[in-house]
Order: C-alpha cells, then sequence, then structure tokens
C-alpha cells in the first residue's frame, strides 16, 4: 500500500520516502496514451523529476500492414511519424513548459521500454494498460504486465479506455 505525503511516495511497508528523480511515461497511440501521460507529467511536477516520453515502433505492425499495397519502408515511415505527432502533442498538452526528453525507438514494446529505463536511469515507469483480460490477454499478452514483472524500478500502470 502506497500514499503520498508532502510530495513524497510511502509505502506501508517501508515508511522512508521514494523520491522520483526521473520518470519514463510509456506511451503509444494517442487515444490511450492520455491518461498515464497526464498522471506521468503531474508526478514529475511534483517530484521535480525530470521526463521522458517514449513510443515504441514495433516492427511487427509493418509486417501486419504489408497486405496494403503500401511498401514497407512508408508503412515505417508512417509509424514514425505517428509516434513523433504523439509524443509531440502530449508534450504540448502536458508539459507546460518542462523539458522533455522523447524516444522513438524501434522493436519489441517490452523490451525497448525496460532498455531505455535502464539506460536512461528512470526510477519511476509510468503507462496504461488496454484492459484486456481473459482470452485476448492469453493471446495478445499484455505489454504492462510483463514491463511490471520484469522492470528494476516501480511501475505504475494507469487504466486506460479509448475515449469517445
Amino acid at each position: 500500500m502506497h500514499f503520498i505525503k508532502n510530495g513524497y511516495l510511502l509505502a506501508a511497508t517501508n515508511p522512508r520516502p521514494m523520491l522520483f528523480k526521473k520518470i519514463l511515461i510509456a506511451v503509444n497511440d494517442d487515444d490511450y496514451a492520455r491518461k498515464p501521460a497526464e498522471l506521468g507529467f503531474k508526478m514529475a511536477k511534483a517530484f521535480d523529476a525530470e521526463v521522458a516520453l517514449i513510443f515504441v515502433i514495433d516492427p511487427q505492425l509493418r509486417v501486419a500492414n504489408m497486405d496494403t499495397s503500401i511498401p514497407v519502408l512508408d508503412i515505417l515511415d508512417i509509424l514514425k511519424k505517428e509516434a513523433e505527432d504523439t509524443l509531440g502533442r502530449l508534450t504540448r498538452q502536458y508539459a507546460h513548459g518542462m523539458p522533455v526528453t522523447r524516444f522513438t525507438p524501434e522493436g519489441k514494446p517490452t523490451a525497448e521500454i525496460l532498455n531505455t529505463a535502464k539506460e536512461w536511469q528512470a526510477d519511476l515507469i509510468v503507462m496504461g494498460t488496454h484492459g484486456r483480460s481473459g482470452l485476448l490477454q492469453l493471446f495478445t499478452g499484455s505489454i504492462s504486465a510483463y514491463v511490471k514483472h520484469h522492470s528494476k524500478v516501480p511501475v505504475l500502470i494507469v487504466p486506460t479506455q479509448r475515449e469517445k
């Protein structure tokens, strides 16, 4: 159990405050990115922490779109532009003048989030979940669950729903 007191996150089992100095906010498409980004930026301001956004460009999406008659290189460019547009939009919406580091690595989202957190020396990862359960989660997996179980730093998972 955790709670915040005077800008410090406290654990019921450990009364020493946890100070977060580097918060990594993992996002994907814009609809699912709003809540984790908003909370991550609020926490960064409360802790006077550095903040970074990461949007992983998943190469599997290129393969999934191969039958669309769009050349593979064009699909990669489209995915990169989507990532940059999303990070730009979230920065404008929530940073309010804070410096923001942006990462747009290509690869498997779970590995890239964990690698970036390690290399950037994040103290906290904030990310959303699509709220999948049952068979859908069994077949597609859960990026947030994987990151939570394999991360060396705390992971805050924010439930999200696609905005209508």
